[in-house]
């Protein structure tokens, strides 16, 4: 049975025969290849160097499994598993010692071995001549990737000359979801192919090439094994003696949830052709959802990506290679505008309930700017302007606290800056200095430049993955908090030996009332019966969010619909951005496109925000004499915690003192036990039961108004 040789399987021609076994091809914990030891035999520390006929003692490295890309909850997204090439066995040719023989016999064996398999290999006579001289003691591939059931059927078929070789494949069980995250694998280096060398490997093995896998590449990939061999005048193998055992490469731990992110995916893909959906987890900084429409399943890049198809890939006008969430540079468009109202109400440029005169169209320098918001809105605040999305009260505003004010904010929210996650290719964005405007204009800013900025249009640009930020920085209210991508680092046994801690960025500096007045604002975009974003009303918690239609691509004339906000309104828990990319020609807004692919995703996960929601028990405490009595109601639920004081130690595992720990056998992925950092170790305010919040009486309802559905 090949399943008896694939635990201890790859010496170089010959497989030694190990006990049956009934583990999973699909390596947790993996079983390491040439992992054994001969209980009896001739030892490699004995060995002689022959140089009489095809003797020779070499020493081979085996390289090790690669570890586990995993969700929070410890749930594959990448993994490795045993697959199979045909090899031909040169150990096995026992003609004539001329290297024409040999070769003959090698192109019959390889000629059956496509009769097998319906294959078409071909090697020239060259190259074959070359490995027999060079390399005939190990086993030389001839076939494609076969799977461990194809391989069980194949085994019996083999003819002397032919061998199975096992060997390490990446596997992506989740195919398309996260693909811009998690990345793929190539080959680490072209195989040798002139005489064998001390160390040459047994086999390729691979290295990180995009995403997680190249970031974290040296901590999964594992260090390699060392074993030696040796074989008789003859060519006969005489010993096949693991002397250094391979280790298998660590667990990348992300605090992506799963089936959360599948969902997002699948939201994006029945609402959108191209989009993106980014949720935070605001008390933490932990990104839960980063998707990103149109997506690839990265099993086509394992074992290889022929050429044709990866151009065909690269060329695709859809750029599905491109990771919209946190590579795009879009135009934030009106979810910028909390970011300008914070800044008027913080630096005292305009009260709080401040009203300005709101007409159709304002006369900025020579150019007309209007109100895409409807016709003639009067004398309008602060509140009623973020929820009707009315641009000429932000025009005026934003001319009133100046550019680089309102822009110091957005900076301090994280715009123009990267995020500092582990991210390939992600943009900084851009949140414009005097200098930049000079640059790209050729001139000082203007305030029709000003008018531009302040309603996101212009040389403001951001990701997805930055407008969630933001939106996560307004709900917390006082810091902009450090995100997380990764929640452990585990080594092979799933002991944790990395656990980033959770602390701040920056102090966000803004006063009570101008959050206070903002939040209100973005609430009614939701909640109010003029509010643009209604269709994203969850009906089981109260969000603040803000619509956005922003002109993208006017020359094609393309723009973007977008939804951000955070909820509920009191201890905020959620932050997220959706993007919407129209095609040319469609007329779209936030609050048709964005806005219901929102409360879909929620709602979906309804039961279970909810229970994230509920403010924590209080314990009872028990007497010496078995009563229990209330808990004290003057002890306050909320930990206030200072600067960057969170707590951040996670229990690890002892190590054994061994420095040569056993190796597990593969297990069932079903059975792994990942530890995760316990959420109770993390202070945070106690969340609040939701209530709907009374609309201002200025505000009625008696006569709803249609949205704008910006």
């Amino acid at each position: 049975m090949i399943w008896q040789k694939i635990i201890i399987g790859l010496s170089a021609a010959l497989l030694l025969p190990a006990q049956e076994s009934t583990e999973t091809p699909f390596l947790a914990n993996p079983t390491v290849p040439g992992d054994t030891k001969e209980e009896q035999g001739p030892s490699a520390d004995d060995a002689s160097i022959f140089s009489e006929g095809m003797a020779r003692t070499m020493t081979i490295s085996v390289p090790a499994p690669r570890g586990l890309i995993l969700d929070r909850e410890g749930r594959p997204l990448a993994q490795t598993k045993m697959a199979y090439h045909l090899a031909l066995d040169f150990t096995a040719y026992e003609g004539p010692a001329q290297t024409e023989s040999a070769v003959a016999w090698a192109q019959a064996r390889i000629a059956e071995a496509n009769d097998l398999v319906n294959g078409d290999q071909q090697y020239p006579d060259t190259k074959l001549a070359d490995y027999y001289r060079n390399r005939r003691w190990l086993p030389r591939k001839i076939s494609q990737i076969f799977s461990e059931s194809q391989a069980k059927d194949l085994e019996a078929k083999l003819t002397p000359g032919l061998t199975l070789l096992p060997v390490y494949l990446r596997y992506y069980p989740e195919k398309s979801v996260a693909a811009h995250l998690i990345g793929y694998v190539g080959a680490q280096t072209v195989l040798p192919s002139g005489p064998i060398n001390e160390g040459d490997p047994l086999f390729q093995s691979d290295m990180g090439k995009s995403g997680f896998e190249m970031i974290f590449d040296q901590k999964l990939r594992g260090v390699p094994g060392l074993k030696k061999m040796l074989f008789d005048k003859n060519g006969t193998k005489v010993l096949d003696e693991p002397i250094r055992r391979p280790r298998p490469g660590g667990n990348v731990v992300t605090t992506i949830d799963l089936e959360w992110q599948r969902y997002a995916e699948r939201v994006l893909r029945e609402g959108a052709k191209r989009g993106a959906f980014v949720v935070i987890d605001i008390q933490t900084g932990e990104v839960l959802v980063m998707a990103s429409l149109p997506t690839f399943d990265l099993n086509e890049f394992v074992p290889y990506i022929t050429t044709e198809r990866y151009q065909e890939l690269n060329e695709d006008p859809s750029s599905p290679l491109f990771g919209r969430a946190f590579q795009s540079r879009y135009p934030p468009a009106s979810t910028f505008k909390p970011v300008v109202t914070l800044a008027a109400i913080n630096s005292g440029s305009i009260r709080y309930d401040q009203k300005f005169d709101c007409p159709y169209k304002i006369k900025i320098g020579n150019k007309w700017f209007r109100n895409h918001s409807g016709g003639h809105q009067g004398w309008v605040d602060a509140k009623r302007a973020l929820a009707k999305s009315i641009n000429p009260w932000f025009y005026q505003v934003g001319i009133r606290t100046g550019p680089q004010a309102f822009l110091s904010v957005g900076r301090r929210l994280g715009y123009g800056s990267k995020t500092g996650l582990p991210l390939v290719g992600e943009t900084a964005g851009v949140a414009p200095s005097p200098d930049y405007i000079m640059e790209k204009m050729g001139r000082p800013t203007t305030d029709g430049d000003t008018a531009n900025l302040s309603i996101g249009q212009g040389l403001v640009l951001a990701s997805p993955l930055q407008v969630a930020q933001s939106m996560a920085a307004i709900g917390n209210g006082s810091v902009l908090m450090d995100l997380q991508l990764v929640r452990q680092i585990q080594d092979f046994h799933g002991r944790v030996i990395e656990a980033p801690a959770f602390k701040k960025r920056n102090d966000l500096n803004l006063s009570p009332v101008s959050l206070e007045t903002t939040k209100n604002g973005m609430r009614n975009v939701v909640h109010a019966a003029y509010g643009t974003g209604q269709r994203a009303d969850l009906g089981f918690t109260i969000m603040c969010g803000k619509t956005g239609t922003a002109q993208w691509k006017p020359e094609k004339n393309q723009n973007l619909a977008w939804f951000a906000g955070f909820f509920p309104y009191e201890n905020p828990r959620y932050a997220f951005a959706v993007v919407y990319e129209g095609v040319p020609g469609e007329t779209v807004s936030g609050g048709r496109q964005a806005a219901p692919m929102v409360k879909r995703f929620f709602r979906n996960f309804r039961t279970e925000i909810q229970e994230n929601l509920k403010p924590a028990g209080r314990a009872l405490i028990v007497t010496e004499d078995n009563e229990t009595i209330a808990p004290d109601t003057s002890i306050p639920e909320a930990i206030i915690v200072e600067d960057d004081e969170f707590i951040t130690e996670v229990p690890v595992v002892p190590t054994p003192t061994t420095d040569e720990p056993e190796i597990p056998s593969a297990i069932p992925l079903t059975e792994i036990v990942i530890p995760t950092v316990p959420g109770e170790d993390i202070p945070e305010a106690v969340p609040v039961i939701p209530t709907v919040p009374e609309i201002p009486a200025d505000e009625p309802r008696e006569k709803p108004e249609t949205p704008a559905d910006e």
